[in-house]
């Protein structure tokens, strides 16, 4: 299976993109960014670029990808809706048309949010907007999946690029692992994101919105 990967350098996302390099099935990952990873990895390409939404270096290659796992994000705190829905919805919405048009067969997983708000008519801002960016990836020609993950737990070292969410691990992180212990289902760690993703653009899966249980039972073997 070949994967893009977008968001890697984020706390998801490097779950992800360590659970595509350790996994049999996955032959090759294009990880797309405006920064490097600096990782060495057989398996690992890198397209690096100011503007992670234009594809047209790799047009040509688009059809030989299988799936696309979208971790690339950012918090709406401090933000105006106007501004967070230019980078949530407007840079995720000209990606995932992209790779529709150039390749129908792919399956699409998108990094969402319990509390994403599907009638996009909520008090929430960030749930308004992220509810429309899901449906309307759910609306286009391919495979597409939200995953709404719970508290999520960083592993192997990984750190969100969010300076807020930096602090706050650093303090509440003992107290995730308590949480996953007495609560499993409201925590998912990044590496069972990561297994998930990749169970589900194996299988595919019932649901096409997945909670926090579901993430946790595809990351299951």
């Amino acid at each position: 299976m070949k994967v893009i990967l977008f968001g890697a350098t984020g706390m998801i996302g490097q779950g992800v993109l360590n659970e595509c390099l350790r996994d049999e099935r996955v032959e090759q990952v294009l990880a797309v960014g405006r920064s490097s990873l600096r990782v060495e990895n057989p398996k690992l390409r890198e397209l690096v670029q100011p503007d992670p939404t234009d594809l047209s270096v790799i047009a040509g290659e688009l059809p030989e990808f299988d799936a696309c796992f979208f971790c690339l994000g950012i918090s709406s705190v401090g933000m105006k809706e106007q501004d967070y829905r230019r980078i949530t919805y407007d840079l995720t919405l000209k990606v995932g048309r992209t790779l529709a048009a150039a390749n129908p067969e792919l399956t699409f997983i998108y990094v969402s949010g319990q509390g994403t708000d599907s009638s996009e008519n909520g008090r929430s801002m960030w749930g308004r907007v992220k509810g429309k960016t899901e449906n309307d990836l759910l609306a286009l020609p391919f495979q597409a999946y939200m995953f709404r993950p719970g508290i999520v737990q960083p592993m192997d070292g990984a750190v969100s690029r969010t300076r807020l969410y930096r602090a706050a691990y650093a303090v509440t992180g003992p107290l995730i692992s308590l949480v996953k212990r007495l609560a499993p289902n409201a925590v998912n760690d990044n590496r069972e994101i990561g297994r998930a993703m990749i169970a589900v653009a194996v299988s595919g899966a019932d649901a096409r919105v997945l909670t926090p249980r579901e993430i946790t039972a595809r990351a299951t073997p």
